[in-house]
């Protein structure tokens, strides 16, 4: 029963997620990359305090508390989260909503491989074949000309923010078993004052008082809520598995994407949107991830 939750955390978590893109897209108009960054983790962090406030008050939450000894992966969490949504606002930036959210599932190959190297996790040889395809699916969109092998940079963008989550995902793992609004939290504040910090090194100006509070409210539904579910499924399924459960969110992002910007996929887009499928679909339904 705790599993069969944790698998409708994950979806939800992937749901929420995959407003991010297409929303953010529209937001970058007003909004610098980097402000942009820091707005949605603020948002995360100011949601879910209410929400953790609620909580108290209410006197019903039987969660653990972070200790001394999660410390490293908590200041992990934190780092990789400044990075990680400043990349993929500069390559949102620079390419489009659709391959953008399509190009997130490179998330599950990196998530996958570090919690195989690192923790030790195991991968069958389903999800082995699911990770083999969903590269050479965000290959063929991060190839602008294959004559001359000539990279989007935009994608290559997004491609190092999916890596920098993989780190991320796995550190956010190790803390799966304490209070998941605590971690939002910390998530939230950390990641959200650390891009603030950078947006104004690098003299980004604030936007409208309308677009910020769009952006913070963007932040606590695709950030803060979503990363909350996303621990819950991680306490009972694991960083890889939770990943490949996750990893319907960038077709739901595409989806979106495309009715917004009313986009035309190119053929190499489509062809790569299928190979993507069949990864995904591999990835979802393979039962032997621990």
């Amino acid at each position: 029963m705790k599993q069969t939750t944790a698998i409708f955390c994950a979806f939800g978590a992937a749901a929420l997620y995959a407003i991010s893109s297409p929303i953010s897209k529209l937001l970058l108009q007003e909004i610098p990359a980097t402000m942009m960054a820091a707005l949605l983790y603020l948002g995360a962090g100011l949601g879910i305090t209410l929400l953790h406030i609620f909580q108290k008050r209410k006197g019903s939450s039987q969660e653990l508390h972070l200790t001394k000894a999660e410390r490293p992966y908590t200041i992990g969490m934190v780092l990789l989260d400044i990075a990680a949504p400043i990349l993929l606002m500069v390559g949102l930036n620079m390419t489009s909503a659709a391959n953008t959210s399509l190009l997130n599932n490179f998330e599950i190959v990196a998530t996958s491989i570090i919690a195989l190297c690192i923790f030790k996790e195991s991968i069958s040889k389903r999800l082995w074949l699911a990770i083999a395809l969903v590269t050479f699916s965000c290959i063929l969109l991060s190839v602008e000309d294959f004559s001359s092998l000539e990279l989007s940079i935009g994608s290559i963008f997004v491609l190092c923010a999916c890596v920098c989550w993989g780190f991320e995902n796995n550190c956010t793992r190790m803390l799966s078993s304490k209070n998941p609004l605590e971690i939002v939290i910390i998530k939230g504040f950390g990641s959200g004052l650390g891009s603030l910090c950078i947006a104004l090194f690098l003299r980004e100006s604030f936007a409208s008082f309308l677009y910020i509070l769009i952006a913070l409210l963007l932040g606590f539904v695709s950030y803060g809520l979503s990363i909350m579910l996303y621990i819950y499924a991680q306490r009972y399924l694991g960083a890889a598995k939770t990943s490949t459960y996750y990893a319907v969110s960038p077709f739901i992002g595409m989806l979106f994407s495309f009715l917004i910007f009313r986009e035309k996929p190119s053929v190499r887009f489509l062809i790569a949107c299928s190979i993507m499928i069949a990864g995904t679909y591999f990835a979802t339904t393979d039962s032997n991830i621990e």
